[in-house]
Formats: C-alpha cells, sequence, structure tokens
C-alpha cells in the first residue's frame, strides 16, 4: 500500500497545489521578488522538524520561482537570542536569563551556525538553485529599520499588549545588562520599565542579578540590546518588513503556530496594519508523537516523555543519520516532493513513524481519498 493516504480538507480542497495558498498575496502585491523567512532557535542540534520546515522553505520557494517567473531568496533567521541558561535569584524570587548571544559571544555563534545549520542550507541551496542568507536575531535587532520600527510601535502598545500577552497585558521588553561580560536581564521584565520614548530615543530602566539598577538607551542605529519576546519579536519584525516595497516576505513556520500567528496578526492591526497588509504565512506540516503532541527533544532529553514508537534518535540529533549528508538531503527532498504532491499532504501532521518511513522510501505515491 502506497503512502501517505491523506484525507481532505477544507483548504486542501480549495487548491490545486499547496503553494496556492500564496497567489493571492502575488498576484494582490505583483512584487520584484519573494524572500521566504525561516527562523529556528539556534539552542542546540537541529531536528527532524527543523530540517523538514527547511526542506520544504526551499522547495516550496523554487516551485514558485519556476511558476511565476519572480526571483526567489530564503532567509534564514538564526534566534540567538534564545535563554542559554536560566536562574533564580532567590532574595526575591525573580527569574534571571541569559542568551545564547551573550554566553556565547559573536564568533561562537558563527561558528554554531557553521557546523549545525550551514551545510544543510548550502545543500538545499545547491540543489534548488535557491539562494540564501543568514541574519542572526543580534543583526536583526541592531538593524536601524527594527529599531525605528519598535520606537515607532511604543506609543501604540496599549492597543497591542493584550494580543502579545493575553494573560497579563506585559509584552516582555528585555534589555540585558551592558555591563561586560554580563548580558543578564529579567526573564519576565518585571521591573523592565520603559522611562522615556521619542521617535528617535528610548529610555530603559532595568534590575540586573548581579549589578542592580541600571539603564539602557535605545536608538535607531546605536544603544543596548533589545531583546523581545516571540510574539512582540514578530510584531516588530513582520510590521518592518510590510514597509519593504517591492518585496514579498512570506515568513514560514511549523504548524505550531497557526495559533499564535493569530495573535501577531491581530496585534498587527491594532497598531495600524489593514488586513490587506498582513504579512504571507506558510505554516509547514508538525511531526507528532503516538498522543499528537509535537515531537519535543527538549521533553524527550528531559526525562518527561519517551522517544515515541517508531522514532530514531536521528530524529532528535540529525548528526545522528546513519548514512552521509548527501543522502540525508536525497531522503528530505523526496519526502518533501511527496509533501508537496498533493495539498492533502501538506496541510496535516504526521507521526514520527511516518516520517521515518518517508525518509527512508521517498518513492512512494499517495492513493486518492474515497
Amino acid at each position: 500500500m502506497t503512502y501517505p493516504v491523506s484525507p481532505n480538507t477544507v483548504l486542501a480542497n480549495a487548491l490545486s497545489h499547496a503553494e496556492d495558498v500564496l497567489t493571492p498575496q502575488i498576484l494582490t502585491t505583483v512584487p520584484d521578488r519573494i524572500v521566504f523567512v525561516v527562523g529556528t532557535q539556534i539552542n542546540g542540534t537541529p531536528h527532524v522538524g527543523t530540517s523538514l520546515v527547511q526542506s520544504l522553505t526551499f522547495a516550496t520557494a523554487a516551485r514558485l520561482r519556476d511558476r511565476f517567473g519572480l526571483p526567489v531568496e530564503v532567509l534564514f533567521s538564526a534566534l540567538d537570542n534564545a535563554p542559554y541558561a536560566v536562574v533564580t535569584d532567590h532574595k526575591t524570587g525573580h527569574h534571571y536569563q541569559r542568551t545564547y548571544a551573550h554566553a556565547l559571544g559573536e564568533q561562537g555563534i558563527a561558528d554554531q551556525i557553521d557546523n549545525l545549520y550551514r551545510p544543510l542550507f548550502t545543500a538545499l541551496s545547491e540543489r534548488l538553485h535557491v539562494p540564501y542568507t543568514v541574519e542572526t536575531y543580534s543583526q536583526q535587532q541592531a538593524a536601524e529599520r527594527f529599531r525605528r520600527t519598535w520606537l515607532r510601535v511604543l506609543p501604540r502598545m496599549d492597543a497591542a499588549r493584550w494580543w502579545l500577552a493575553p494573560s497579563s497585558g506585559v509584552a516582555h521588553l528585555r534589555v540585558p545588562c551592558p555591563q561586560s561580560g554580563c548580558g543578564w536581564a529579567e526573564k519576565y521584565a518585571e521591573r523592565t520599565v520603559v522611562q522615556s520614548h521619542s521617535a528617535d530615543r528610548a529610555t530603559v530602566t532595568a534590575v540586573c542579578l548581579h549589578h542592580g539598577e541600571y539603564e539602557v538607551t535605545i536608538e535607531p542605529t546605536n544603544g543596548g540590546y533589545l531583546d523581545l519576546a516571540t510574539l512582540y519579536r514578530n510584531l516588530v519584525k513582520e510590521l518592518a518588513a510590510a514597509g519593504t516595497h517591492g518585496t514579498l516576505y512570506v515568513m514560514v513556520k511549523g504548524g505550531d503556530w497557526v495559533f499564535g500567528s493569530q495573535l501577531v496578526d491581530n496585534a498587527l492591526q491594532a497598531v495600524g496594519l489593514a488586513a490587506r497588509q498582513l504579512p504571507a504565512r506558510l505554516f509547514c506540516p508538525q511531526i507528532v508523537t503516538d498522543t499528537g503532541a509535537k515531537l519535543s527533544k527538549s521533553l524527550i532529553r528531559e526525562g518527561r516523555t519517551p522517544l515515541p514508537d517508531g522514532a530514531t534518535p536521528w530524529m532528535l540529533d540529525t548528526r545522528d543519520w546513519p548514512s552521509s549528508l548527501p543522502e540525508y538531503i536525497d531522503g528530505l527532498l523526496g519526502m518533501v516532493e511527496v509533501v508537496l504532491s498533493d495539498p492533502r499532504h501538506f496541510f496535516r501532521s504526521y507521526s514520527a513513524a511516518e516520517i521515518g518511513r518517508m525518509m527512508t522510501a521517498p518513492h512512494a505515491r499517495s492513493v486518492p481519498a474515497p
């Protein structure tokens, strides 16, 4: 029996090809080029879910290039602001975190990207003839467009904050301690306060685990490190992209982002974007366990859940793939060809066991749904 056998859905029934979901925005914006933005927290070795999303990004870009005759590019957003260490100050009960960027430094982050991510990106780029660039979050937050966008959002945060933080209304803003070699910041930003702001400058006060109270100035081209919580960061990033003429940015994410993106879209409209200006989004299939939960390498490594039936260790650390990188790429692209062969195969989830079968027998095709 061939596989996968995928059920029909409302969305799949409306499409001939999975990438058709992006056609309305391409025809509406008439861009000069398309940039597919795919982000990953570089907080360890990549797992198969990361590889699946990244390979689907390159393959979808190639399909749209061939279909519309537009230049395409993949932008790998390497989130080096992921927590490297989290500690609790037992005197106050406040939690503090230090990011990978502050713990490893610029060269350490570059080495991590080169060792763990660039080989796959380079191989996919060469095989599918789709160029790519890498941008760390540290580089992004230091860019003038990002900072000016954040300064422009500040006066409108009352309208957006409950979308970005529905439980508390406090969208976490972290400005790591600027003391040399420090970089600790309050994880939940309880005492991090924007004291004043204008179109060109904001002053933020916070409390450091080691150095007590401090003040940071954020300006368009200099100042402290601007670390925003996930939804807050996406609001600013996507608002900045909306102001770029001639380029259609497609935000590519795993299927677990579907619900979070609804909040981001509402926050974008709360600060002034019209519905037609919302970013194009592509949600890729999610890999799940036999319980239906997302396959989580952290939960498995922490012993909080077992490796699901049908899964193998290489799925949590792709460096453990039992063969060569070229054969891993062959397996990925064969699986991607199957997933993209029918919208029913794209807009769904896959068990870890099914992913294992598809990686080792990528030539399989589905039978029509009854």
